[in-house]
């Protein structure tokens, strides 16, 4: 089946289709055609365009700078963007726009959404998440980071990992725990936190794709406004699982249109090496494409429940464990179409290894560094094991498998790095 589009919908396609035609370039061809460092500088550009025309986060509120439309117009927007080779965010907006700042929506105060939301939009402020410890990434409620309340401040002491984007990032959205006596699902409290302060130290992780997009965060004594809380204090285990629900679900409506696009790549690179013919590359193929209808009918289900005012929920885990695992497949498709070449690939690299390349360059490097990249799809956001879990336990109704979370949290938070400990300082942010 396919959606059908009101007239309305249709008139707004028809705006987005003129703005495009009269801000891209008249010779446009895509981000792949320009060099690293031009690319870079139009995606900075290209943000503030879309800041300036109201194009970013079309669906919050007027009164906070969104466009007050519906989650329709946004999947028309996304749809037309990405036949046009452009994209609708940039850099950190997938934790401002598309995590902390819903989050906000759902749960801050008047004076959170004022200040915050108009500034995730116009760019001032960019995000990354505080989340994962070194001893809690799957039993994220294990956290140790601990918030102690000093005055109007909250001081910040402890680590987190595996940051994306966190170089890049001028805030952070931080769970710590402030009452390590409480059992470790309660005590733990949803903080703002700005990074340009000196208690805030960002380290790079290099992956094997050569890039780092991750990043260790060392809080040494930092500090944030005591209103700076999302929710309420010792309550902010609640407040993560509704960000958990935007960041594994959110994107449903609109993230099939890439990974169609990605598909359609893969069988290009196929048929210029004369594989498209094999019986079992055609019949890869053939389960790809039906992965990738599956994934736009998810989309077609989330779009529904959200113009009937639902947010994601636990079910959200459905997409995630589609996505994710479907991403791994068709990536080690892409290697083997490829054969040796695949051990010295040629061509421009992905813009980004997490998630589709965006530059739409199809080349032997993108497909490898996007192989390579897939395979965190599916711990980060939460393992696929822990999807199972959510999905057996809190949608299925089935009985919950035997924990030891009973009783206080006790564990010593872990400590700031010390000089004796610290990284080398060429590996240093």
């Amino acid at each position: 089946m396919n959606p059908t589009y009101s007239p309305e919908a249709e008139a707004y396609r028809q705006t987005v289709r003129r703005f495009l035609a009269n801000k891209l370039p008249a010779d446009w061809k895509g981000l792949s055609a320009m060099a690293p460092d031009e690319r870079q500088e139009w995606l900075r550009q290209w943000r503030q365009v879309l800041a300036d025309a109201g194009l970013i986060a079309l669906s919050w509120p007027k009164e906070y700078g969104g466009a007050g439309l519906s989650q329709l117009e946004q999947v028309i927007l996304a749809e037309e963007f990405t036949n046009a080779g452009v994209p609708t965010a940039v850099a950190n907006d997938n934790f401002g726009t598309g995590m902390v700042g819903p989050t906000i929506i759902v749960w801050g105060t008047e004076e959170q959404k004022s200040y915050f939301l108009p500034r995730i939009i116009s760019g001032e402020h960019r995000w990354c998440q505080g989340y994962s410890e070194p001893e809690a990434g799957s039993d994220l409620a294990g956290l140790g980071t601990r918030a102690v309340l000093d005055g109007d401040e909250w001081v910040i002491n402890g680590q987190k990992i595996w940051t994306s984007a966190a170089r890049t990032a001028n805030w952070i959205f931080v769970l710590a725990r402030t009452d390590p006596d409480a059992p470790k699902h309660k005590g733990i409290t949803f903080l703002l936190v700005p990074m340009d302060q000196p208690g805030v130290e960002v380290r790079p992780i290099r992956e094997m794709t050569g890039e780092a997009l991750f990043n260790e965060v060392f809080f040494s004594d930092a500090r944030t406004a005591r209103a700076n809380v999302v929710g309420e204090v010792n309550q902010g285990w609640t407040v993560a699982n509704t960000l958990l629900g935007f960041e594994r679900g959110g994107r449903a409506t609109i993230m099939h249109i890439a990974y169609r696009r990605e598909l359609e790549r893969i069988i290009d690179a196929a048929r210029q090496r004369g594989k498209a013919a094999d019986p079992l590359i055609r019949q890869r193929l053939a389960a790809a494409h039906t992965d990738v209808e599956i994934l736009r009918y998810l989309g077609m289900r989330s779009l529904t429940r959200a113009l009937a005012g639902e947010r994601p929920g636990p079910e959200a885990s459905v997409f995630k464990l589609a996505w994710s695992q479907y991403h791994q497949r068709v990536t080690e498709l892409a290697v083997d179409i490829l054969g040796m070449e695949a051990a010295a690939p040629s061509g421009e690299r992905a813009m980004s290894s997490i998630g589709v390349d965006q530059s739409d360059t199809g080349s032997p490097a993108a497909l490898v560094t996007t192989f390579l990249g897939a395979r965190a799809g599916t711990i980060y956001a939460g393992t696929s094991q822990v999807q199972r879990n959510i999905l057996g336990e809190r949608v299925l109704g089935l009985p919950r498998e035997p924990r030891s979370d009973d009783g206080p949290w006790s564990r010593t938070p872990r400590q700031p790095a010390t000089e004796a400990t610290a990284a080398p300082a060429g590996a240093r942010a």
